[in-house]
């Protein structure tokens, strides 16, 4: 008998390796967070449990370098997931096409969702307190199992419907823009920070 694995999904996990860096992230999060008032308002009216930038301001490593160290870095491990992942870029490089601020209070979560228009996205940890959400992602099948049973709970993590991936400050998460994935709710008691993005 021979029963073989097919149709990997990819799920690249990294460390910005920078302790500087990520202090620097922080205090820039955080003075985003005080000064844009267009992102606090966009995250009152749809209910996001804090403050994100997604919606107010696009061009974060033009107007703070931080943010410019940061996407020096992120090119290079986003090239080299493309490669793990062998995608065909004809000789070009995905670039980055959208890059934004997260502050969960307490509490917070970010619904199950996926990044249309993007082939890499991503997100990197800045400050996660003891009881952080963590990243949870979903088997793209699910929705096409139909009948399918449940899996048992001593399933290997390949074969899991939902796979969750605990971050640190510092760690670096990529995948296909196409995979849907969620923060479940932070039990935290103090704000967890990350950057997110896409590259196209």
């Amino acid at each position: 008998m021979t029963i073989r694995s097919l149709f990997a999904t990819r799920f690249y996990e990294d460390s910005l390796n920078d302790a500087t860096l990520i202090d620097e992230l922080e205090h820039s999060c955080r003075t985003l967070a005080e000064d844009d008032r267009a992102g606090r308002a966009w995250a009152k009216e749809n209910s996001y449990p804090g403050y994100t930038s997604y919606a107010s301001l696009n061009d974060l490593p033009m107007r703070d370098p931080v943010f410019a160290d940061l996407k020096r870095k992120l090119d290079k491990h986003v090239q080299r997931f493309a490669e793990a992942s062998c995608m065909e870029l004809a000789g070009r490089k995905l670039k980055l096409d959208s890059l934004w601020v997260n502050i969960l209070k307490p509490g917070g979560s970010h619904s199950s969702h996926i990044h249309p228009h993007s082939v890499v996205s991503g997100t990197v940890y800045v400050a996660v307190p003891p009881g952080a959400g963590c990243l949870k992602l979903e088997d793209p099948r699910l929705q096409l199992m139909m009948a399918a049973p449940t899996r048992r709970t001593d399933a290997p993590e390949e074969d899991r419907s939902f796979v969750y991936a605990q971050p640190a400050p510092g760690t670096i998460f990529l995948w296909e823009s196409w995979l849907r994935h969620e923060v479940v709710a932070s039990k935290a008691k103090s704000e967890r920070i990350s950057v997110s993005f896409n590259y196209s």
